[in-house]
């Protein structure tokens, strides 16, 4: 009789946790919801088809770098070092495909392949020379990379891409950016990967406890160097993106973008201390993210007072992964 209660006590806190979980996700949808609400009231600018596909837009590039930061922060990590990443890929390819006359798709691949390449030093820097965090590895490849940008063509920005280069960024079917109906499938394709594949299971065992994850079998050093070097092409292809709508790859491009991925990342239920999140949800940070600034532009508010606004957002974010991790362990 005792071991049917303490069985019935077991599913309890399980179905209450699960009600928690779903509750935290419906709550991040309707807030996006009401703050769609709000600015629609406060601009009437805002529901209009041009914001609205100004918005998608500018939610693609947050959307792709936050499926690279998601998988990073899924295993306990993070990675500071997306911005200078994206900027350095995208320099490169200018300087292949204006500089040397190279064929465009062939800078593209190579765009991909340093933004890669990137992003693998930073997991080896974490697996090889154990550096203690990765707050430590991105942070150095974040300044390095960003002085290698700015060298690669004398700080000077490159312009005249071809169309090849241009497609992700400036094309759209109907007044739909291909860009997002890229976010979409890659989203899909990502949720697949995590919820399907053996290596999609080990990046959130690995996350939940790395000890327990090697005792278990899994190649933990593989994940975490697997994880960012994700991290480093999903940089470059935003980068790829970005060149596209602006029709230009400049030495400063994507600084301090890390922030809003982060941000999306949290907002979305994923927890900083790894192992817990859905990627789904993190497309929903990303749009909360995007239409916030969107409206404050609208409203007219100063560029400061909408970084302080995204600075509180994470604040709040992280204290409620922090709650949750409280009522995790005492239950």
């Amino acid at each position: 009789m005792k071991n049917k209660e303490q069985v019935q006590e077991k599913k309890n806190i399980l179905s209450a946790l699960n009600i928690k979980k779903h509750f935290y996700s419906l709550s991040v949808l309707l807030s996006l919801l009401l703050l769609c609400i709000v600015l629609s009231i406060l601009s009437p600018h805002f529901l209009t088809v041009t914001n609205l596909v100004n918005v998608a837009g500018q939610a693609s590039i947050n959307a792709i770098i936050s499926i690279g930061m998601f998988l990073v922060i899924m295993t306990g990590g993070i990675d500071l070092s997306v911005g200078s990443v994206l900027a350095l890929s995208t320099m490169f390819m200018g300087f292949f495909a204006i500089t040397l006359n190279m064929n465009p798709f062939l800078a593209l691949i190579l765009c991909l392949a340093i933004g890669t390449m990137l992003g693998l030093l930073n997991g080896l820097m974490l697996t090889k020379l154990r550096l203690p965090h990765p707050f430590i590895s991105t942070m150095g490849m974040r300044q390095m990379a960003r002085a290698v940008a700015l060298v690669v063509t004398g700080t000077m920005p490159v312009h005249g891409f071809a169309p090849p280069i241009l497609f992700l960024g400036n094309t759209t079917i109907g007044r739909m950016p291909i860009s997002f109906i890229l976010v979409i499938v890659l989203y899909v394709l990502m949720f697949i990967f995590l919820t399907r594949t053996r290596t999609g299971r080990h990046i959130y065992a690995v996350g939940g406890n790395k000890e327990a994850s090697r005792l278990s079998g899994i190649n933990v050093d593989n994940t975490l160097n697997l994880v960012y070097a994700m991290s480093g092409f999903f940089a470059a292809l935003a980068g790829i993106v970005l060149v596209g709508r602006v029709n230009a790859a400049f030495p400063l491009a994507g600084i301090d973008i890390e922030t809003d991925a982060i941000a999306a990342v949290i907002i979305g239920g994923s927890s900083f201390f790894g192992g817990i999140g859905k990627i789904g949800n993190t497309i929903v940070g990303v749009l909360l993210i995007t239409v916030l600034r969107n409206g404050l532009n609208l409203l007219g508010v100063t560029s400061a007072w909408q970084t302080f606004s995204i600075g509180a957002v994470i604040i709040v974010a992280v204290f409620i992964d922090v709650l949750r991790q409280r009522a995790l362990k005492q239950k």
